[in-house]
């Protein structure tokens, strides 16, 4: 519970209309696109701006009670799930585009706004905000800057941290901070790189200063179609080797093949085992020898056929059938876990196949999205959430994916973050002193950890205890 004298200090900041204190109403937040986990925070905040932002910190920090920030809800590793001993800030109403300064290519926003909201805000003068996250609807900037958020076109792109210049931030004593600068190379330590992709524990990012990019000139979208997976990984690493560094090399096997046609209708063959959705972007000379030769390579690893995009309707079809894939597959399941691990791209074969064994012996379906072009895979595991029993298969074949990925030269997540989910996976990883670095360096942002407690890192605190009842305890 929190105290009645704090929930009224509260009040006062952002006023009774920003406050959700029903019990009912706090369970819309009780987990993010992580459903394996649910806790109801205590009381959910809905601040304005920043300024109400580091209020709200200073109220919580000067009595020591827990808080936990959240976006748009679209995480998928429980990173805002919040106990009730604990105070979600929830930043999705600061959704201001601050300016747009097109002749530096670069935007201000709060941490509220919509990932593709930024890129349709310049979308007519020829610019866009690269990083692409196929939840980029949703997602928020302040989202993708906590769990360095990558998506289908950061193979050629880059990730978020790539496309961040400068930081709003507000500390865990309520302070605001001005972290880089516009110019991209700030003098001294990267606080920037630093930051993005802390989860929110070193504090809470307000607003961002967003590098924008030229669109490209030209662009074209191949659909190979594949007998089997293994065909279609292996023509990803052949590509690269070939010298082509395609904008993405997008994967989608049989079940979300299903699942998109089911429905988009967009015609995707629902006898394949696999697609492979290749696209090259760049200056139009040359564009077209590019894709012939990812053609050739295509086909030379079994490709049944590979046809091209005809105009930007076919292009904005395929794209959609990725990237509304993950929603689509509620059509053929009660339930679903969506996985985040990476390995080379040379192990994605053998990888593959170890998801499919790993599914077969725990009698579930899965579904695999691939960011193939490097090595960032999502296989879906689909479940029953009514099940309990189905469900502890569920969170065991997750982590034995997982597993898998360190085995094969890879890690455990590519761009959802660790989270709740991953916390006891980290030792696999890193060494105890590896860990108690990363620890001392959160406790010179957070040194009393009452920002997003109890993710990321294992610690004394039994973070499995807390977030999962039945799991073994974090080590």
């Amino acid at each position: 519970m929190i105290p009645p004298a704090v929930m009224n200090e509260l009040r006062s900041i952002v006023g009774p209309e920003a406050m959700i204190e029903s019990a009912a109403a706090r369970r819309a937040y009780e987990c993010d696109a992580f459903t394996l986990v649910r806790h109801s925070p205590g009381l959910v905040v809905l601040p304005g701006c920043t300024a109400e932002v580091a209020a709200i910190v200073r109220c919580l920090s000067g009595h020591g009670i827990p808080f936990v920030p959240r976006g748009a809800g679209t995480g998928l590793a429980g990173g805002s799930i919040t106990r009730a001993d604990a105070v979600l800030i929830g930043l999705n109403r600061m959704r201001r585009i601050r300016r747009i300064d097109l002749r530096n290519r670069l935007a201000e926003v709060e941490a509220g706004v919509a990932n593709l909201a930024m890129t349709r805000a310049v979308a007519s003068d020829g610019f866009q905000f690269a990083p692409d996250p196929s939840s980029q609807q949703a997602c928020s900037i302040g989202g993708n800057c906590a769990t360095n958020a990558g998506g289908p076109h950061t193979l050629k792109c880059g990730v978020t941290v790539n496309h961040i210049l400068a930081l709003e931030f507000v500390t865990c004593s309520g302070e605001v901070r001005r972290i880089g600068c516009e110019q991209g190379d700030a003098p001294g330590l990267d606080l920037v790189g630093l930051i993005v992709g802390s989860e929110g524990t070193f504090g809470i990012v307000t607003a961002a200063t967003v590098r924008l990019s030229r669109n490209p000139p030209a662009v074209r979208t191949l659909l190979a179609v594949f007998e089997s997976i293994g065909d279609a990984t292996r023509t990803v690493s052949d590509i690269i080797a070939r010298g082509i560094t395609p904008a993405a090399m997008e994967m989608m096997d049989a079940g979300v093949i299903e699942a998109v046609e089911a429905a988009f209708q967009i015609g995707l063959p629902l006898d394949a085992a696999a697609v492979l959705i290749i696209e090259v972007d760049g200056v139009a000379a040359g564009l077209d020898a590019e894709a012939e030769q990812a053609t050739g390579i295509a086909r030379a690893n079994g490709a049944r056929s590979v046809r091209a995009a005809a105009n930007e309707e076919e292009r904005a079809a395929l794209w959609k059938s990725r990237k509304r894939a993950a929603g689509a597959l509620g059509r053929i399941t009660t339930s679903y876990c969506t996985q985040d691990g990476v390995v080379p791209r040379s192990e994605l074969p053998g990888l593959m196949a170890d998801i499919a064994e790993i599914a077969a012996r725990h009698a579930l379906r899965v579904a695999n999205l691939v960011h193939a072009g490097d090595g960032n895979i999502h296989p879906i595991l689909m479940y029953d959430e009514r099940d309990a029993e189905q469900t502890q298969r569920v969170i065991r074949a997750g982590e034995e994916i997982l597993q898998a990925c360190i085995r094969r030269g890879g890690t455990i997540t590519g761009e959802h973050g660790v989270g709740v989910e991953k916390i006891d996976l980290m030792p696999m990883l890193f060494s105890p002193a590896d860990l108690q670095s990363m620890l001392r360096l959160r406790a010179a942002f957070n040194p009393r950890g009452l920002c997003n407690p109890h993710k990321i890192f294992p610690d004394t605190k039994g973070c499995w205890e807390i977030y999962k009842p039945g799991k073994r305890a974090a080590v």
